[in-house]
């Protein structure tokens, strides 16, 4: 038997949460009778019989998500904990290290993960247990938590001085120079204050940002437009290093970085003795594979 986490069984009501997410047809795929159990931003854990019979794909929302909802062909940022049905072993997770982000699309996740994920919103948690197939040869169970992708917390007053940053509708920044003359030092502005971990000098952090030049407003490097959050070691940015360390995931931290400081994101040589300004949203943190905690 699989490990042992509670006592939370999905059934009929489960069924048709599944029929209605999957889309596929009058009959559902038969309750496999795997439990779920485990609180919001830690990993789950899950409990069946083993080997577990799978013929047809199961979904079942564990619990709904109450934030933004998911937009086709818009990213999505995923944690997820895959185990081999067949005797319950653990293939992969993502809990330990970074979630992963993918495109809203069949293309971009495969049938299954499309059809589990569209029509959800941030912050569900969600189960999926299939036959196999998408290069597993074996029965698989899978947790998956919606993650946001973009800062979501308390707005914060904005500063005398400062650029002013408006938000489109996905919550991509743009940028108004404040016409002043720039800081000589490094600054940290929050803009939005999010209530998750602490950023830990040693983390590997997952964001979406943007960089503009001071003077001019003018962006010069983006996720936003490249279509997905990225993940990277903090302590390979200097100026993000001291900038975010100790911020709370769901932030939105404004840094102006001033020429002394090399970039570590950008090869952009016009950007040469210039300050720059990074509008970047802490979407997770946490410690390097195998780095521990």
């Amino acid at each position: 038997m699989a490990r042992v986490t509670g006592a939370r069984r999905w059934g009929v009501l489960g069924v048709l949460v599944a029929l209605v997410v999957a889309g596929c047809g009058d009959v559902a795929a038969p309750d496999p009778d795997v439990t779920v159990t485990g609180d919001p931003g830690v990993a789950p854990t899950v409990t069946y019989l083993t080997p577990l019979a799978v013929t047809d794909t199961y979904r079942e929302t564990i619990w709904p998500g109450t934030g933004d909802a998911l937009v086709e062909g818009a990213p999505v940022l995923i944690d997820f904990l895959l185990e081999n049905a067949t005797d319950a072993t653990l293939v992969k997770e993502s809990y330990s290290t970074s979630p992963t982000p993918r495109l809203l699309t069949e293309e971009d996740l495969g049938t299954d993960l499309y059809e589990t994920l569209r029509g959800q919103d941030v912050g569900a948690r969600l189960l999926q247990v299939a036959p196999g197939g998408s290069g597993a040869d074996y029965p698989t169970v899978t947790v998956l938590d919606v993650l946001p992708t973009r800062a979501v917390g308390e707005a914060v007053p904005p500063t005398e001085g400062m650029p002013t940053v408006t938000l489109a509708g996905n919550g991509e920044p743009t940028l108004a120079p404040a016409g002043t003359e720039p800081p000589a030092d490094l600054l940290v502005r929050p803009l939005v204050r999010g209530t998750g971990a602490q950023v830990r000098a040693s983390d590997v952090v997952t964001v979406q940002y943007s960089g503009f030049a001071w003077d001019t407003g003018e962006q010069f490097d983006s996720s936003w437009t490249r279509g997905l959050p990225v993940s990277f070691l903090l302590s390979d940015v200097q100026a993000w290093a001291e900038g975010l360390v100790d911020q709370p995931t769901g932030s939105q931290v404004m840094l102006v970085v001033p020429p002394s400081y090399p970039l570590g994101v950008t090869d952009a040589e016009e950007l040469s003795g210039q300050t720059v300004v990074f509008v970047i949203d802490i979407l997770a943190t946490g410690a390097p594979a195998g780095g521990g905690s």
